[in-house]
């Protein structure tokens, strides 16, 4: 997978997602994440959009886990630091309602 990928909202904003490097030791700061593997062609699906308040909690890997179990090994996590909270939450509905991940709409069923 790209060292970065973008991701467009519906809004039109582009978000810069950097790959998460799982054994590097992360900053206890707020970020977006999303859960993807790579797509046929170009690009990756988007399987899950969250947001947290500190990478370092590690909150996403109950999310990996369930998406390597679902959708195979070769998902991933992209990350994009993020310190407020409104900007988090604003731009984790805008990726939500551009690409639909599957795994959002489990949770919110």
């Amino acid at each position: 997978m790209a060292r970065q990928v973008e991701i467009i909202g519906k809004s039109g904003n582009l978000y810069r997602y950097t790959a998460l490097e799982e054994d590097r030791i992360l900053p206890p700061a707020g970020a977006n994440y999303i859960i993807c593997k790579p797509a046929s062609g170009k690009g990756v699906d988007i399987l899950y959009a969250g947001e947290t308040d500190s990478l370092a909690r590690l909150a996403w890997r109950d999310q990996l886990a369930q998406a390597r179990d679902q959708y195979g090994d070769d998902a991933d996590v992209l990350t994009r630091l993020n310190v407020r909270s409104a900007v988090r939450v604003a731009e984790q509905e805008d990726v939500i309602e551009e690409h639909q991940p599957p795994m959002n709409r489990e949770a919110r069923a």
